[in-house]
């Protein structure tokens, strides 16, 4: 049950470090209603030690690709629509491929941006932060509708938040259970949850039983403390369904992710499908 090295890891939630790392979080603003999250850097910065900072520099890319290479990533996936971000996909496509954060608010305007998205870089994802939105918009609401449609002609996964979000901020529509009426309505669509789908991780294993196009993604947690069903899960039913992203710059440093990893009791045979193998498959890499 040994982590496997030079398997070239591909890393499905990453950011371009910045010097001021504020914009990032400013949608979340008029959701945030008590003082000391209004304070925070990061929205849930009280669930986070040491939440990473990269070395100041004039290229942000180069420090990236420093981090990447040192802990053995052969590609991420970075969300597209600002300059350090584009300027990664343009110069090293090799390294990087794009997400797109969606917003159903937008109506079609929405749906144009995500097909514009896909036009301009080929994402090979859609991302959506349910709990985040302004107003929220839970995952089986209609507004939703057009965007997992237009993500099944389009032909990639939308990788959405599931679970108690980390900022404060109300819950409901992000409910695990939310998830088993889209995957009923869209069975073309592959949805990847992000965020740990916590406290129903016992849902959402019977959920990934139930429906062959959904998946798991360990994004924004360090890997002691991935759920212990999933691991199981993943180990015995569960192989083809669990995939391995980080959060790195956002919350965790790679140096810690990949310090713990090798703790995780994969078995043998799941570490490659983990760590690449069903990111490849899922996202048509």
């Amino acid at each position: 049950m040994a982590m496997p090295t030079g398997i070239g890891v591909i890393d499905l939630m990453m950011q371009i470090p910045t010097d001021d790392t504020s914009d990032w979080y400013s949608f979340l603003r008029p959701l945030l209603l008590d003082a000391e999250s209004r304070s925070f850097k990061m929205p849930a910065e009280y669930m986070f030690k040491d939440i990473p900072t990269a070395r100041a520099s004039g290229d942000y890319v180069g420090v990236c690709l420093d981090e990447m290479d040192k802990h053995g990533i052969e590609r991420a996936m970075i969300g597209a629509g600002y300059g350090e971000a584009d300027r990664a996909l343009r110069e090293h496509p090799d390294r990087f491929f794009a997400s797109f954060a969606v917003d159903p608010n937008k109506a079609m305007e929405g749906v144009r941006d995500l097909v514009r998205a896909h036009e301009t870089w080929g994402i090979k994802a859609a991302t959506a932060f349910p709990c985040g939105l302004c107003p929220q918009v839970p995952i089986n609401d209609k507004k939703f509708f057009p965007l997992y449609a237009k993500c099944v002609e389009l032909d990639i996964p939308i990788c959405i938040c599931a679970g108690v979000p980390g900022p404060r901020v109300p819950m409901g529509a992000q409910d695990v259970a939310l998830l088993d009426e889209v995957c009923w309505f869209f069975p073309e669509l592959k949805v990847v949850t992000r965020h740990g789908c916590e406290p129903w991780t016992d849902l959402a294993v019977k959920l990934m039983i139930k429906w062959p196009n959904l998946y798991y993604s360990t994004s924004a947690f360090a890997p002691r403390h991935y759920p212990k069903n999933i691991v199981e899960f993943a180990n015995t039913r569960g192989a083809d369904k669990i995939l391995y992203a980080g959060y790195f710059p956002m919350g965790l440093s790679l140096e810690r992710i990949f310090r713990e990893m090798p703790q995780v009791p994969f078995k043998d045979e799941v570490w490659p499908k983990f760590l690449r193998e069903n990111a490849r498959r899922v996202f048509r890499l």
